[in-house]
């Protein structure tokens, strides 16, 4: 760690850097970007230079760089504009001889990029230093403090003249290195801190070199993360220089055993304090981050499956995040508590359960903490909508296998029906119903929350997971997806939104009549839905709210829809009493077999009576035509045997 070099890093992250240069006329723009392509001063320049390209050799991280010249006419404004959201970084120019061009800085270019929202790293730039009154003696922190308090995307500020070629190529290395080693996405200008990414992810490393875990970077342990990075071995005087620096600082940042995380976190805020943003970009690229200090895409092999499989974790990774529940189960108590959670996670960019629909999908204690099953719980739903995203949060927990170890794509549902059987761990019921049926109180007893007299209309897709036990020590993950009713038309108007369901419940509150005739109608446009795409599902009938009185004409009518369309008959529940009728049971087992509980509406029936005549008349024609061809070739034989005898 005191090698680093910008040589370090990797080559791929930019394949080159946009530089455009912006400022009042006269600030001395295309001279600067004259004199650092030809490193030499041209009193002559054109007003606006084309595009020009320096030397890839001119600076140590070997990038391209090109430059784009603007001008500062009024009708041009559209065009800079263009060039400035085209920009990888920006230099504003001033004039160090011409106070009011300083100013223009904060009236009006730095503005002007906030208004076009570009947001890139900001180089400002005094030009003409050599013309500059010697008489005014203020420094340049003096001159730019206050701007940069102001607009905190200005990432360096430096003077140059490009007449006495004085400090020019720095302008434009520091306007690089602002690309390649930004400064904004690991360090707070503010509070002068790491930023809670930043530490996450260094935490993160710090973790996988403490090969011993016993908190602490030992000296073997220090330099083989040394070579990691850097290549390159420390000698043992450079560790004991390391670890002096930390400990004169922070007595904590070091023990007996080696650097400590706080010590680890402390010598990249000094790196980054001292301008050497470089080595902290250099250590989280080489594990693996990229600009948003986030693992790069490219670690994640792409998960191929079709719409009617799914992507379930393995026993391989189930048995890690046990692992891992027990290890941040600080009391001991079979419970993950908030700030358990939060530590567990503290290795990851965040948390991934914040926010929908996460955060409300499974069973908390009154202390919103997680067992075990809940635990899991919510990796089986995050693994089953975003499959990517899951693999990628157990490579930040430390997940020590090969990633696609740790899930599998299930067989497709279409041939579960064949087989007459699903193997899923993970089952998905669609819940259906018109408003106030009892949907959410339905999911919300599903994760034990208590029930409540109170209506709060689900405007998006809600969801609820939980453990099913089964027999025999059998259980399922089920996943109840709860859909709104204004969320029907984009459903039916998708081929392939079926694809991914296991089982559809249909909810109504059997105490108003309306409620069933509005759940049938969906139970019908839903059948018609998955025959004409091909993609059935079975389906239940929930008869909800069965302690309030009900509408026997409704009743009567539920059955005789449930055997005309060949489904079980409705189940009545009552969330407020607690009587469920086994129904999370029923799900799982009727998704299990999914052949089974298939609803036909009046239009499947016909059509599948229409295939089997024409499935007949083929088989008459092909039998006609089989005697036929019997009959000829007999003919035929007869014919030639008379033939031979005559």
């Amino acid at each position: 760690m005191v090698r680093a070099s910008a040589n370090s890093v990797n080559p791929h992250v930019h394949s080159g850097v946009r530089i455009v240069v912006a400022g009042d006329k006269g600030t001395g723009k295309s001279s600067l970007i004259s004199t650092a392509a030809s490193e030499n001063f041209r009193p002559n320049v054109a007003p606006v230079l084309p595009p020009t390209t320096l030397a890839v050799d001119l600076y140590p991280d070997h990038v391209p760089i090109t430059v784009i010249d603007t001008t500062s006419s009024i009708e041009d404004v559209d065009r800079v504009s263009e060039e400035l959201k085209r920009a990888d970084t920006v230099v504003l120019t001033y004039a160090c001889d011409r106070p009011e061009t300083l100013e223009s800085l904060s009236t009006f270019w730095l503005p002007h990029l906030r208004n076009l929202e570009v947001r890139v790293p900001v180089i400002v730039v005094g030009c003409k230093l050599d013309l500059r009154d010697e008489s005014q003696q203020v420094s340049l922190e003096q001159v730019m403090s206050p701007i940069m308090q102001q607009f905190r995307e200005i990432e360096t500020c430096i003077e140059c003249s490009a007449s006495r070629q004085i400090q020019v190529p720095e302008v434009f290395y520091y306007a690089q290195k602002a690309v390649l080693h930004p400064t904004a996405p690991l360090f707070d200008q503010e509070t002068q801190t790491l930023k809670p990414r930043c530490v996450r992810a260094l935490k993160r490393i710090f973790i996988l070199c403490d090969h011993d875990r016993d908190g602490a970077l030992s000296d073997a342990e220090l330099n083989d993360f040394q070579v990691k990075c850097f290549n390159a071995p420390l000698q043992p005087s450079e560790i004991i220089g390391v670890k002096k620096v930390v400990q004169d600082k922070l007595s904590e940042g070091v023990n007996e055993r080696g650097l400590t995380l706080t010590g680890f976190l402390f010598l990249h805020a000094l790196f980054i304090e001292k301008g050497r943003l470089e080595t902290t970009w250099t250590v989280l690229r080489k594990f693996g981050y990229n600009d948003d200090i986030k693992l790069a895409d490219d670690l994640f092999p792409p998960l191929k499956y079709t719409p009617d499989q799914s992507v379930e974790l393995t026993n391989d990774a189930i048995d890690f995040l046990k692992t891992i529940f027990d290890a941040f189960d600080a009391d001991f108590d079979g419970m993950l508590r908030p700030r358990e959670l939060e530590e567990l996670f503290s290795t990851a960019p965040e948390s991934p359960w914040i926010g929908n629909p996460y955060e409300d999908a499974v069973e908390k204690n009154a202390f919103s903490g997680l067992s075990l099953d809940a635990f899991l719980s919510e990796w089986a739903l995050m693994t089953l909508l975003n499959p990517t995203f899951s693999v990628e949060n157990l490579i930040y927990l430390g997940y020590p296998g090969d990633p696609l170890s740790a899930v599998r794509v299930t067989r497709k549902r279409r041939a579960d029906r064949k087989r007459q059987l699903s193997e899923r761990n993970v089952l998905q019921c669609f819940v259906f119903g018109p408003r106030n049926a009892g949907k959410s109180a339905l999911l919300n007893s599903f994760i034990g929350r208590p029930y409540s007299e109170a209506y709060n209309p689900t405007i998006e897709d809600r969801y609820a997971v939980n453990v099913v036990d089964l027999a025999k020590e059998n259980k399922k993950y089920l996943v109840l997806k709860e859909i709104p009713e204004s969320g029907i038309a984009k459903l039916l108007a998708s081929k392939e939104s079926l694809a991914s369901c296991d089982i559809a419940v249909f909810v109504h509150d059997r105490s108003v009549e309306s409620s069933w005739r509005a759940s049938s109608e969906l139970l019908v446009n839903i059948a018609g839905h998955g025959e004409n795409t091909g993609f059935e599902v079975p389906c239940l009938i929930v008869a909800a709210k069965d302690d309030l009185e009900s509408f026997t004409s409704a009743i009567q009518d539920s059955i005789r829809v449930s055997q005309n369309m060949g489904v079980e008959a409705p189940i009545p529940i009552s969330v407020k009493l607690g009587d469920f009728n086994g129904i999370f049971r029923r799900i799982v087992n009727a998704a299990e077999h999914p052949h089974l509980s298939i609803p036909e509406t009046e239009a499947g029936k016909n059509r599948k009576h229409y295939n089997k005549l024409i499935g007949r008349s083929l088989m008459c024609v092909s039998v006609g035509a089989a005697v036929a061809l019997v009959g000829l070739g007999a003919y035929r034989i007869y014919a030639a045997r008379k033939s031979a005898s005559g």
